[in-house]
């Protein structure tokens, strides 16, 4: 085998060969008595053409290829010193379409594509019951998965868990850290295929009563080792306490491991599930089921298997609904059950903008080359009458595009990066989405792909054009300009059409969404935004307070302190404010026989004043509703609409009887509240009913519910945010010292943006992206229209000479402009017509087809086209016809 770095020193002996048979030849030819002149001019003449034999030669060593690549990689980097402008130009456009498609697919990369940190993780299945309506899916009781593991034989291993349930806090002498808390079967690491990095784990063990290996213990998440003890070895048999009970440490997972699968940052621990009497019944506990299929077996055949089974278990269920939602599984790969499915086609929808923008700047980069091939015929036809072949020029062609290309994507992963951290920034906090950016195969491939398919779409048709041109006209003088042809022009204006029509979808797109917007933002909310400071009380260690009441020994203190502290207008608790996402609880009542859900909130009576809500009847809480007066609640006209004997009179509500706050003891409904928007802007008011926090007492059913949970203090302040907010955490730290660092803290205002969710994050990206689209659009459409006006300057002399009005040669351009222009609003409203239902999910306010933003977004375009234009055709209408006849 021949191997290319030996090919100098060949090269060399070649020469040094090539050499000695002339000068034998000459030798010969002087030894018969030739001049030396003439022998040597016959034996070169008789020896032939040596380039020619030396690269005949080169080729039967192979590895020429090589070599004619290194020449064209080269001669691509000349052509970019030669030409640092049109060089600069190609690049960027390219970067703008390899960062946006490079930005997006990091976040669908992050969001929908992200690898589980388990084993064989295409194996692991997620089982739910999903009987009924089929939509809604429900975990299973004990009784079902004892028979699923006896009887499956698809599984190598079925685990089970559930949360602690609450809020959990791991004791750190003075503080509480809050952690997320899971109980897990003992076998759920095996399942997953997963050792921990300290320790044991779990003692497997067969599920079932009277399991004992694994009382007491506990397994840290690798986050909690690190940050909470130092990462310390010696912590394998130490003693926690989670909510103030002790357990041994018997295990430290990897680093990144999480379950269920989430943020990797977050502090996880786990606790052996301690199957009880309880569990023997179906309608008490439920657990979350996983399983690990065989090897070999797909999950449709393992769902048949567990439908059979299933078919024999739901007769056991005495409940008839229960028995309904329990009469069918749903197996489902793990992965795919944690994917959200309106996330997952809102990125896909922008994942394919981005693609759009891609293909706008790779469209524009095209006809850039296209101008750039006709400028160089004369050269091309040279190298074509010296003996290239039509091959080779369309290869080094499409070299420069690659190496082009390339410059482009390394641009374009700042350009992405920047993006990616911009988008961090304006994305919602509720917005669980992943905008990190570090790479991965994934996204490196996708990066190369995206610097090849760039390469081959600017340049490969602009070189196969070139290459096919007629030489003689090239050659000729005058040569590059009569051969540029028709068919380059209208292949050209072709190109701008296409940009013109790919940028109105975006626009059409971004025009929708800006119009949803729009219409959220003027939605009456039903209560007042202003001068509001909401601190998200969520990690309250509520074992710390056993039995006693935190209505009185921590709700009622803290709030007297805020109150008294100056600048406070009024404050008031509730478990969630309107539009927030801290914290919700749902109330299921029965009515006429059908199923009732509403919104249930534990409420101090300032909040009326705070929020200035209007009552459609009676009264709200006071001060005098008490723990010891009678049990009330105020419900709000939805719920009234629904539960009121009267259901166009909500006043006729008022007196009745709702749900037991305490042992025999009814509430009465005291008011009706007017609708407000409480989850989303854009979703009518739902059923709500308020409970005034002070009778919520530890004897209620609802205590542990609402009071032990989470909180929202609300604070109407006339005080800048940055005044309050540390006076704020300096009370909080006085009622429990972990809640100065774990509040999060936010205006009424900021929390109505962020409601706004999806749909802003998207507008924003659109917004970028349309006008990066019209950017280009309108940028090529001047290139071209400036480079033929600049081809038909005879022309314009000419017809001026003749007698043409200089009116009559901005029209003549114009025309040609509007012409590409109207051809791109025809195809682009057909194509935004049909994917403008992509994005109809997120739209509030304005139709999927909405005429006006499509006639809208074609005005802008077809405006900013002209305007391209007018330049160009300005410079022609003033051609001096002597000056463009004599440089002719």
């Amino acid at each position: 085998m021949r191997f290319p770095w030996s090919t100098a020193r060949r090269k060399q002996d070649l020469q040094e060969e090539i050499d000695g048979h002339v000068r034998m030849a000459i030798s010969d030819r002087i030894a018969r008595g030739e001049p030396e002149d003439a022998a040597r001019q016959s034996a070169m003449r008789e020896f032939g053409n040596a380039p020619l034999i030396e690269e005949v030669t080169r080729e039967t060593w192979g590895w020429m290829w090589l070599e004619r690549l290194g020449w064209d990689f080269r001669y691509a980097f000349r052509q970019m010193r030669r030409s640092p402008g049109f060089a600069v130009t190609v690049i960027g456009t390219l970067a703008l379409g390899i960062g946006a498609a490079t930005a997006m697919f990091t976040v669908v990369d992050h969001v929908l594509l992200r690898p589980l940190p388990y084993r064989d993780a295409d194996r692991l299945i997620d089982i739910t019951a999903n009987g009924g309506d089929g939509a809604a899916t429900f975990p299973a009781p004990w009784a079902d998965i004892a028979q699923w593991i006896a009887q499956s034989h698809s599984f190598e291993q079925i685990a089970f868990w559930t949360g602690m349930g609450g809020r959990n806090f791991l004791d750190q002498n003075t503080t509480a850290v809050p952690v997320d808390a899971e109980k897990v079967s003992s076998n759920l690491f095996q399942t997953l295929g997963v050792k921990p990095l300290l320790g044991r784990g779990f003692v497997p063990e067969s599920p079932g009563f009277g399991a004992a290996k694994n009382i007491g213990t506990i397994v840290l998440s690798d986050r909690i080792w690190k940050a909470d003890f130092g990462g310390d070895p010696g912590v394998l048999g130490r003693t926690v306490k989670i909510n103030d009970i002790s357990y041994t440490v018997v295990g430290v997972m990897p680093t990144g491991f999480t379950f269920p699968f989430g943020n990797a940052n977050s502090s996880q621990v786990w606790l052996p599930i301690q199957l009880g009497d309880k569990d023997r019944a179906r309608d008490d506990d439920q657990y979350n089921v996983i399983g690990r299929v065989r090897k070999g077996v797909s999950i449709q055949a393992a769902s048949a298997e567990m439908a059979v089974i299933q078919k024999r278990i739901a007769p056991e269920y005495t409940n008839p609904d229960q028995r309904i939602q329990h009469s069918r599984l749903r197996l489902q790969r793990y992965g795919d059950s944690l994917i959200d499915g309106d996330l997952s086609k809102a990125l896909l929808a922008l994942l394919a903008a981005a693609g759009v923008l891609w293909l706008i700047s790779g469209v524009n980069a095209m006809n850039l080359m296209l101008a750039r091939a006709t400028a160089r015929q004369r050269e091309l036809a040279v190298r074509g009458a010296l003996g290239a072949s039509r091959w080779r020029m369309v290869q080094q062609m499409m070299i420069e595009g690659l190496v082009l290309s390339t410059a482009a994507a390394l641009a374009g992963i700042g350009l992405a990066i920047a993006s990616v951290r911009l988008a961090e920034k304006v994305r919602p906090i509720h917005l669980n989405v992943d905008l990190s950016t570090h790479l991965n195969i994934a996204i490196l491939a996708m990066l190369c792909l995206l610097t090849l398919l760039s390469g081959l779409l600017s340049s490969l048709w602009p070189a196969w054009m070139a290459a096919r041109s007629p030489m003689e006209p090239a050659l000729k003088q005058g040569g590059p300009r009569s051969g540029t042809g028709r068919a380059q022009h209208r292949t050209r204006a072709a190109l701008i059409a296409v940009e013109v029509a790919l940028s109105l979808t975006l626009l059409v797109s971004c025009g929708l969404l800006l119009r949803t917007i729009y219409a959220l933002r003027h939605v009456p909310l039903g209560y007042r935004t202003d001068h509001i400071l909401v601190a998200e009380v969520t990690t309250i260690p509520v074992y710390r307070f056993g039995s006693r009441n935190m209505t009185v020994d921590l709700y009622q203190p803290l709030l007297k302190r805020v109150q008294h502290l100056p600048g406070v207008q009024t404050a008031g608790f509730m478990t969630e404010v309107p539009l927030g996402q801290t914290f919700r609880v749902t109330l299921g009542l029965e009515t006429n026989g059908k199923p009732l859900y509403a919104y249930l909130k534990a409420v101090s009576p300032e909040v009326q004043k705070i929020f200035g809500m209007k009552m459609a009847g009676g009264r709200f809480f006071s001060s005098q509703d008490t723990a010891t007066s009678e049990p009330v609640v105020v419900v709000n006209r939805a719920f009234a609409k629904i539960y009121s004997p009267n259901r166009h009179d909500p006043s006729a509500i008022l007196g009745g009887e709702l749900l037991n706050l305490r042992k025999n003891a009814r509430t009465r409904i005291i008011g009706v509240l007017d609708d407000e928007r409480q989850g989303r802007i854009g979703e009518p008011s739902q059923p709500e009913v308020d409970v005034a926090i002070a009778q919520i007492t530890p004897d209620s059913s609802l205590y542990r519910a609402l009071d032990g949970m989470a909180m929202d203090l609300a604070v109407r302040t006339d005080q800048p945010s940055a005044e309050m907010i540390p006076q704020l955490r300096a009370i909080l730290k006085q009622a429990s010292p972990e809640l100065e660092n774990t509040t999060n803290f936010s205006t009424m205002d900021q929390i109505v943006e962020d409601s706004y969710g999806s749909q802003r994050l998207a507008a924003h990206l659109l917004e970028i992206f349309g006008g990066t689209a019209l950017l280009l659009s309108v940028a090529g459409l001047y290139g071209l229209l400036a480079y033929l006006v600049t081809q038909r300057t005879q022309e314009m002399g000419v017809r001026i000479a003749l007698g043409a009005s200089r009116g009559h040669l901005l029209w003549l351009v114009l025309r040609q402009a509007g012409g590409m222009l109207l051809a791109g609003v025809i195809v682009g409203g057909a194509l935004a017509f049909a994917s403008s239902r992509m994005i109809q999910s997120y739209l509030y306010g304005v139709g999927a087809h909405d005429s006006w933003t499509l006639f809208g977004a074609a005005a802008l375009l077809f405006a900013f086209g002209m305007l391209a234009a007018y330049l160009p055709a300005r410079r022609a209408a003033g051609v001096d016809p002597m000056e463009a006849l004599r440089a002719e």
